[in-house]
């Protein structure tokens, strides 16, 4: 069985580290822990790495954020992965900050990225895994809050809190959705 998990993100030192590259995060934690290494590919940066007997296929796509459709639909073709087995990570400013939730579809909810896969693919019908990254902004600066660097709060949670965003993939690939939303979204 084949997964792709697709972690959404910019490109580009400006971005390391910021609220909007939590997808990226999140996927460089989760090549880590099994000694995966990331290469350029063809949009994306990619690795392969094993849990229980599942082969996930890690990207980063090398699009920008806006167009990640064109590298989610371009691997789920290459890999032969239907979208019931394509993971989409992406950071949410409408979930409180650390809060996980693991969906089976639903719309774009008003972030671009995911957006774009649901133009590319034709459908909302895949899972996704939404990290809270809180929406402590003033008005008219939601932009520069998504862009930012997390705050010294956040950085001393976000070990713990990436982890768990590691174990729901892994239990996705191994156990199935169903069960993976039951326990992870309560955590």
């Amino acid at each position: 069985m084949k997964y792709l998990v697709a972690a959404l993100g910019n490109i580009g030192e400006e971005y390391k580290n910021t609220r909007h590259n939590i997808g990226f995060k999140i996927a460089d934690a989760l090549a880590d822990a099994s000694a995966s290494v990331f290469t350029q590919d063809r949009l994306a940066f990619v690795c392969e790495t094993k849990w229980k007997g599942r082969t996930l296929i890690l990207i980063k796509p090398t699009t920008f954020m806006n167009l990640s459709g064109k590298a989610v639909q371009y691997w789920l073709q290459k890999e032969k992965i239907s979208s019931q087995n394509l993971l989409v990570i992406t950071d949410d400013i409408a979930l409180p900050f650390g809060t996980i939730r693991i969906k089976t579809k639903g719309s774009d909810g008003g972030h671009n990225g995911l957006k774009n896969i649901i133009e590319c693919l034709q459908t909302q019908e895949f899972p996704r895994l939404r990290f809270g990254i809180g929406n402590h902004f003033p008005k008219g600066k939601q932009s520069d809050y998504v862009l930012g660097k997390w705050n010294k709060e956040e950085e001393i949670t976000l070990p713990e809190r990436i982890k768990i965003a590691c174990d729901a993939i892994q239990s996705f690939a191994a156990i199935g959705l169903d069960y993976t939303m039951n326990f992870y979204n309560k955590k």
